[in-house]
């Protein structure tokens, strides 16, 4: 695992795509026991190199019930991006993940977790890489049915500020969700 994640720390392969150079953000363990896929580093992460170090990452913690030294701890968290480095900016947010990391490093990744029992898909691009088919219309659609992907896959919007309208059009995520993704989360870490 050291040797890939080094490798990867290395990986180069969309530089000239990215304005602010490559600085691929993941962190695992081969005993991690959750993988979190998300969408891609913003800026503020690019500049610390540490995952979910903003305001998504204060929400995302909040909506799990652990604390930072818990999520931070790569035998509990595995933080494997759509795309490891900033992707830029867009006209209403960031540039979706580069295409390249996923299928360059995930699966290499992931079968050096053997103790995974739980690959939380947060965002559209994380859902319909991973559940292709299976995916719901709509991003609502396919959170709302997450039990149809348990026990391996929750799908879960991005807990990003911008999504705060998303979040209020649909309350039922975090008043019956949330509640049960806190006890999924709980009894894996416990």
């Amino acid at each position: 695992m050291e040797t890939l994640l080094h490798d990867i720390s290395q990986c180069s392969i969309c530089k000239n795509h990215l304005l602010l150079g490559s600085r691929p953000v993941v962190s695992a363990h081969e005993e991690s026991k959750i993988v979190i896929i998300g969408q891609a580093p913003g800026t503020k992460v690019h500049a610390s190199g540490i995952p979910w170090d903003d305001q998504s990452g204060k929400k995302l913690r909040q909506w799990l019930n652990v604390s930072d030294a818990d999520f931070y701890d790569t035998k509990n968290f595995a933080i494997v991006p759509m795309g490891f480095c900033y992707p830029g900016k867009g006209k209403t947010g960031d540039l979706p993940p580069r295409p390249e990391c996923a299928p360059q490093w995930h699966d290499v990744l992931l079968e050096k977790m053997p103790k995974v029992e739980l690959v939380l898909l947060i965002g559209l691009y994380a859902q319909k890489y991973y559940l292709k088919q299976a995916a719901k219309r709509t991003l609502t659609e396919t959170v709302g049915e997450y039990k149809s992907y348990l026990p391996k896959y929750f799908p879960m919007p991005h807990p990003s500020p911008t999504n705060r309208f998303w979040r209020h059009k649909n309350p039922w995520f975090e008043t019956s969700i949330v509640p049960e993704l806190q006890k999924k989360i709980y009894s894996i870490l416990n």
